[in-house]
């Protein structure tokens, strides 16, 4: 597999939890490969300047009809977080910590789902402990994983190489150098995926 797309998410945001329901069937008709970016999206938004499209009331209220839609089109369930927002710090890491094992896809299923299906507070350790191992995660693995130096420093250099590419929210797809943002644009993800070469 030569193509690849690339995808710099944060699980706090409801837009990359559907954009990762997805992305995974556009990739594997194109023969492409992911590439999972795990970024802190906190981060971005405040060396970005930008901020969650919620903090803007009238914005905020029509995103949740557009999720819906979204939602609705894809055939996948989505229940906006009332804990919402959650700071993913320690989540992030996980993702970090988990990438490139056998765990990985299982820890992303568990975490998205509980966030944007389940609707649980995942800002609370107890709960997250419990998600984990429900899903068959070990919760004091993922605890040596967030507290890893090598796997906090990976995620701040991710988070920094997505700002210097010019990423500013999430979900973010590059396609060799052109960048896409948001699940709504999964549609143009597919056609640069499909062009020769």
């Amino acid at each position: 597999m030569s193509k690849t797309v690339e995808f710099f998410f944060d699980f706090g945001s409801p837009t990359s939890y559907l954009a990762w329901t997805q992305l995974p069937r556009i990739a594997s008709e194109a023969g492409a490969q992911i590439v999972w970016r795990p970024m802190l999206l906190g981060g971005v938004f405040k060396a970005s300047g930008n901020r969650s499209p919620i903090g803007i009331p009238t914005k905020g209220r029509y995103m949740l009809q557009d999720l819906a839609r979204f939602a609705r089109r894809y055939g996948v369930p989505l229940a906006f977080n009332p804990h919402f927002p959650i700071n993913t710090l320690h989540l992030m890491r996980g993702a970090v910590g988990y990438l490139g094992s056998e765990r990985f896809q299982p820890y992303a299923q568990a975490v998205f789902e509980a966030l944007w299906v389940q609707q649980q507070d995942l800002g609370n350790p107890e709960v997250v402990a419990a998600v984990l191992n429900a899903a068959g995660l070990d919760a004091a693995e993922f605890e040596q994983q967030v507290s890893d130096e090598a796997v906090k420093q990976q995620l701040k250099d991710n988070t920094e190489e997505a700002l210097q590419r010019g990423v500013f929210g999430a979900p973010t797809f590059f396609v060799g150098s052109e960048m896409f943002f948001g699940q709504d644009r999964l549609d143009f993800v597919a056609e640069a995926l499909a062009q020769p070469g």
